[in-house]
């Protein structure tokens, strides 16, 4: 019976902590932005895609990995087949085993899906003060706030107020949870040069970065939005149809003469 109060106690206070920490999310206020796939017809501008998969290969594979999408998938934002080839062959792939049973190395193919920077979670820690970068696939669909969340969060690095010290290792935050974040601070003006000639501010690669990563997590946003529209449609002519349909029938039950 003590063990049994004791457990839930543990959990008890789990528990609270857990509200508390969620509390303090709520706290944090995302400033909206008014993204192009927003909305009921809104869909990616795929400039804006390419320049924010610049970003994430130029800056963001160096740590995270983007595990579900391959190379072929590139072709959603507007590359060519012979493009997508060439990129995928600029990356090296572990394969095997052989026919004498080794593994090996070769290009990647279109058909191949992004490798990550590390060869696994152990060795990613330790390059990371102990920290594992997630994987990026999903990331708009794993946070709290979406791609409004990713996009303040890249740009809220701060001096840490008087009152709070920051551990060792990390930097201050003040989106994300708790203000304290492993990640330094990795966008500012003009690091990169984009390929389309569009100025590289640091708010400017945060905006793409972010429709990048939301369009990797949900790829089959506009077919899903297309869909909806054609199935509303046909759900509004049927609806139509059927009324006079009824109508028709229940004036003859009404009238039997007629």
């Amino acid at each position: 019976m003590q063990k049994f109060f004791l457990a839930t106690t543990v959990v008890a206070s789990l528990t609270v902590a857990s509200f508390e920490g969620l509390a303090a999310v709520d706290e944090v206020i995302l400033a909206p932005q008014d993204w192009t796939f927003n909305g009921f017809t809104g869909g990616f501008d795929r400039q804006q895609l390419q320049r924010g998969f610049q970003i994430h290969r130029e800056i963001c594979a160096a740590c995270h990995s983007l595990n579900y999408i391959a190379f072929r998938n590139l072709g959603d934002l507007g590359y060519s087949e012979a493009q997508i080839k060439a990129l995928a062959a600029e990356y090296e792939l572990e394969d095997g085993p052989d026919e004498e049973g080794d593994m090996f190395y070769r290009a990647a193919v279109p058909s191949d899906y992004f490798p990550g920077p590390y060869p696994n979670d152990n060795f990613a820690r330790a390059s990371n003060n102990g920290s594992l970068p997630p994987d990026l696939s999903l990331i708009t669909k794993a946070r709290v706030g979406g791609p409004d969340y990713l996009y303040n969060l890249l740009l809220a690095y701060e001096e840490p107020p008087p009152d709070v010290e920051v551990v060792f290792g990390m930097e201050y935050n003040s989106v994300f949870s708790g203000g304290q974040i492993a990640m330094p601070q990795q966008l500012f003006d003009d690091l990169i040069e984009y390929a389309d000639g569009t100025p590289a501010t640091a708010d400017q690669m945060a905006r793409d970065v972010t429709a990048f990563l939301h369009w990797a997590a949900e790829p089959k946003l506009e077919v899903r939005k297309t869909t909806g529209i054609r199935v509303i449609l046909f759900t509004l002519v049927f609806t139509i149809l059927a009324y006079f349909l009824k109508r028709r029938v229940w004036s003859r039950l009404d009238n039997p003469s007629d």
